[in-house]
């Protein structure tokens, strides 16, 4: 049974400025430049405590953890972030133009408390394999800070779409927030505090499973936060966005993967390799590869594959058998067997990066100095949905929900 709470979030005051000049992307998506970019638009800027600057003067009582939180604290004492007066759900909206396609979306969600429960109580299911790295320094944030900054992304099974209506009622108000990212996405924000319209949802939501959409990471995070904390009781509860898995709105982008500094690498040789199992189409378009890469056929894995040494390129494809993933079979047949990058390389990142968008992928092999690239269809919805609730799990960066949440819009800080 997903729990489901009403909150009183911190928020970024009027007083603190252009709210847009305040919260940012994702911690995993800041770049260093992006980080730069962030510390000069506001001294109040959320990347100050979720992804500060380290110094070569660190020691263990001043270090980018203990800055962190110290800047929480400084905010909350000087107003930049006041308290919720009563506790709220948020409605979440986001309009964006999808890569590639320029199709215009909306996607629908809220902004709630979601119970931290362990994946054997098939309440929450992941979808994806983490790595210890991320979760050590996410710990370090949540250790110092006793807060929580952005949300887990949440998807939901709502076929007959009861709580999206109730969204769609509250939004006819007028936003609390309205901003426009660096990808041209719009950000909107409705509060309900309506204790009868948030018993609804909860209501609703009370019997949905929830599915780890993004933010597994932090997820498992709170998890841990909270098996160390047993008289925390705040540390039960941790901060999510939830989507409900048949919006219209809902997007997943593929995530193509590019290798280089591939020992001994054969690239005929290894095409030699793939026709036992793969039928191969050779394209010299890239308008033509576009389309056979983008067209869907449900019974047939399709990979796209370029490579430094031909000017063609490649379609791969086979018949899909039931259970069959794409991106399984990618990392298992095509990298594993044929190319013998092991499990641990690919944890690792020795050799593959991962490229959002056809043209960029391409680019990395032609430009970029690339080896091969890996160009992958992005999964249904409801592939992903089914392997997760039947306990299954897919490779890193297997899926891109397209926009990110926005980090610094509420935050959850542990109290009691």
């Amino acid at each position: 049974m997903a729990k489901i709470y009403p909150f009183q979030p911190y928020r970024y005051a009027h007083s603190a400025g252009d709210i847009g000049l305040l919260v940012t992307q994702p911690y995993d998506k800041i770049s260093p430049a992006m980080r730069s970019r962030y510390l000069s638009q506001s001294p109040h800027n959320l990347v100050r405590i979720i992804l500060g600057e380290r110094k070569e003067s660190d020691s263990d009582s001043d270090n980018v953890y203990t800055r962190a939180a110290g800047h929480l604290e400084d905010w909350i004492a000087k107003g930049i972030l006041a308290r919720e007066d009563s506790p709220s759900l948020y409605v979440y909206f986001q309009e964006f133009t999808v890569p590639d396609t320029g199709e215009r979306m909306t996607r629908k969600g809220f902004i709630g408390l979601g119970a931290v429960e362990d994946y054997s109580a098939n309440v929450v299911h992941r979808h994806e394999q983490t790595l210890s790295g991320p979760k050590k320094d996410r710990m370090e944030v949540l250790k110092h800070t006793h807060a929580h900054f952005g949300q887990i992304f949440m998807l939901y099974p709502d076929a007959d779409r009861a709580v999206d209506r109730i969204l769609d009622e509250a939004a006819q108000a007028k936003p609390d927030v309205v901003l426009t990212d660096e990808y041209e996405a719009v950000h909107r924000l409705w509060r309900i505090s309506d204790p009868a319209r948030v018993a609804q949802i909860q209501k609703l939501m009370g019997a949905k499973k929830l599915l780890i959409a993004d933010g597994h990471h932090r997820y498992e995070t709170a998890l841990n936060f909270r098996n160390a904390n047993p008289a925390l009781d705040d540390a039960g509860k941790v901060m999510m966005t939830f989507v409900n898995m048949y919006s219209e709105g809902l997007k997943i982008l593929a995530t193509h993967r590019v290798l280089r500094n591939l020992e001994d690498f054969d690239f005929e040789g290894f095409l030699t390799t793939a026709r036992r199992r793969f039928e191969i189409s050779e394209i010299d378009s890239a308008d033509e590869f576009r389309t056979a890469l983008e067209q869907v056929e449900p019974s047939l894995v399709k990979v796209g594959v370029v490579s430094s040494s031909s000017a063609v390129c490649f379609l791969l494809s086979a018949k899909r058998e039931p259970g069959e993933i794409d991106v399984r079979i990618l990392h298992g047949t095509l990298l594993g067997e044929m190319l013998g990058i092991s499990e641990e390389a690919v944890r690792d990142e020795r050799h593959i990066s991962y490229v959002r968008g056809i043209d960029p992928a391409i680019a990395a092999v032609r430009e970029g100095g690339a080896q091969i690239t890996f160009l992958l269809q992005p999964p249904p919805i409801q592939q992903v949905a089914d392997l997760a609730f039947s306990g299954g799990v897919m490779p890193q960066k297997s899926t891109d929900f397209y926009p990110k949440l926005l980090s610094g819009l509420t935050i959850y800080k542990l109290e009691r």
